[in-house]
């Protein structure tokens, strides 16, 4: 199983966002857009990433009620995102109409539907194994494609369920940050070598002076 990095847009400008896409693109092929970026620029950053034909993890972690976030999700289907968040505390039934949302709007646009994750806990928080046994529940009875964790989560969640999902783990560090807001974090061999599906690599890229290189070294090690 190959583990695929996704380079995260935590950027402050639709022309930032386009200059670091442009260098990656396409030895990167899917781009996470996140509160910060998508605030900045809406759906447009999303729209010029698709027509390029990149592949958009889109990761507002969503929480709302049902109906707002079932309207939403529909949209998500017409800007054709390739995966998107969810927070798992929105609860079943929020969840289980927005999985019904995806399915029928994306028959509906004759379109391959996205990809729906759950998060879990947040990687800047410190691990509570009774919360996330009742998360990953959740994710198990609703049926949604996979979920956010960090790499320091993967052998509990594996140890918890029987099912296979999706893993999209951030928190990927090459070198300790200063600063880091992030309690757990983890490097690409680790998480490579708990055969993780994707990992999320924002600022180890993106504040160097060579992203490219930078790149090239991440891809490799996931060889």
């Amino acid at each position: 199983m190959k583990t695929e990095l996704i380079v995260a847009l935590d950027l402050d400008s639709f022309q930032k966002a386009k200059k670091i896409v442009n260098l990656l693109y396409p030895k990167v092929k899917i781009f996470k857009v996140g509160l910060q970026l998508f605030t900045c620029c809406g759906p447009k950053i999303v729209n010029w990433l698709v027509k390029k034909k990149i592949k958009v993890f889109l990761d507002l972690k969503l929480y709302d009620i049902p109906h707002t976030l079932e309207e939403t999700v529909k949209l998500f289907c017409k800007m054709k995102v390739f995966m998107f968040t969810v927070h798992l505390q929105a609860g079943k039934e929020a969840l289980l109409r927005i999985k019904e949302a995806v399915f029928k709007e994306a028959k509906k646009l004759k379109i391959k539907r996205p990809l729906i994750c759950g998060v879990t806990i947040l990687t800047s928080q410190k691990i509570d194994h009774r919360r996330m046994r009742k998360l990953i529940k959740i994710v198990e009875e609703v049926g949604l494609d996979g979920l956010v964790a960090s790499v320091k989560d993967i052998d509990f969640i594996r140890k918890n369920t029987k099912k296979r999902f999706i893993i999209v783990t951030p928190g990927i560090r090459i070198e300790k940050i200063k600063s880091d807001d992030q309690k757990r974090t983890a490097t690409v061999k680790e998480a490579k070598s708990k055969k993780i599906d994707y990992i999320v690599v924002g600022r180890p890229i993106l504040e160097v002076d060579n992203p490219k290189e930078k790149v090239n070294q991440i891809l490799e090690q996931l060889k």
